[in-house]
């Protein structure tokens, strides 16, 4: 019996960086995409599988195992995030060699970091802000930006790139505040505080899904909630909804000789991100439009115990 015709069949999706939101976006487009996965493990695979995604077993640092990829998908989730080290990218540099031996691909959105913007000092801004990464880790974000951005436009693909902040979530690892609350981690003293910016890991899956259906091309999106807070302020809000001790004040000055590198890294960037792009142009609702809403017993963050 011959197959129906491309354009009534169910589109394919690949997923590459299938971790916490990859999961969360397969289960959204369950039953209306044909769903891929790539990952490095085959531990993953009986839970991939769950998911309702076919697994396909590729590493992005060895090019060799992506050729399979060429021709499979109709649009690409690109989650994967960089190496460790360095100021580029190869994983989507071998990704978007792998994607181009074969013209199938049209839709393509990538998760990036509101880091690439570097320290803003509290300004808020909107997606037409010069990038200004100050860390290695902001640079392999915005080689990973350019290359695909490059891709959409040589290839006549529709890029999406949605600018990520802090992720948290219930069922999130590592996406409990209070984790970090019940460790007694200091914040800055107020003259030293910074604005950090936040997503609902479930609004984030959303945003995918709403940049894959309604993304602009070669457009970037912040995908952040409505909140404007100071990194203690935020911390200070957790506290009171689970009903923990509010975290110690520190200056700038403890800081550097108390906390890690990575700690410090994210002390020393203030911005305040406007997102009406995610809203008017993806037209998506928040479900958890502030930290509250999220962070409150209704939105499941913090249960009994």
């Amino acid at each position: 019996m011959p197959l129906p015709p491309r354009s009534m069949r169910q589109p394919t999706l690949l997923v590459v960086g299938c971790g916490d939101v990859g999961l969360r976006v397969l289960r959204l487009l369950r039953g209306r995409w044909r769903l891929l996965a790539l990952t490095t493990s085959a531990d993953r695979l009986p839970a991939l599988r769950a998911a309702g995604a076919v697994p396909l077993l590729g590493n992005l640092d060895e090019p060799h195992t992506l050729a399979r990829l060429a021709g499979l998908a109709d649009a690409v989730l690109h989650l994967a995030p960089p190496p460790a080290s360095g100021g580029e990218d190869p994983r989507t540099r071998a990704l978007l060699q792998a994607l181009a031996r074969c013209g199938r691909v049209r839709r393509l959105v990538y998760g990036s970091t509101t880091g690439v913007y570097g320290d803003a000092a509290g300004a808020l801004f909107d997606e037409t802000r010069a990038v200004h990464p100050a860390t290695d880790r902001a640079r392999r974000r915005v080689d990973a930006e350019a290359r695909v951005r490059h891709f959409g436009r040589a290839c006549g693909v529709r890029v999406s790139v949605l600018r990520i902040p802090g992720i948290y979530a219930a069922d999130r690892p590592g996406g409990h505040p209070r984790e970090r609350l019940l460790r007694g981690t200091p914040v800055l003293r107020r003259q030293d505080d910074v604005y950090t910016n936040h997503i609902h890991a479930d609004d984030l899956a959303r945003a995918c899904v709403a940049a894959l259906y309604r993304g602009l091309p070669q457009r970037v999106v912040h995908a952040s909630d409505d909140t404007l807070l100071t990194m203690a302020a935020y911390f200070d809000l957790a506290a009171d909804l689970c009903g923990l001790p509010r975290p110690p004040r520190i200056s700038r000055e403890e800081a550097q000789a108390r906390l890690s590198p990575m700690q410090l890294s994210f002390m020393s960037e203030s911005r305040r991100l406007v997102n009406q792009r995610l809203k008017r142009e993806l037209r998506l609702t928040l479900r958890y439009p502030t930290v509250e809403q999220g962070l409150s017993p209704q939105g499941g963050l913090f249960g009994p115990g």
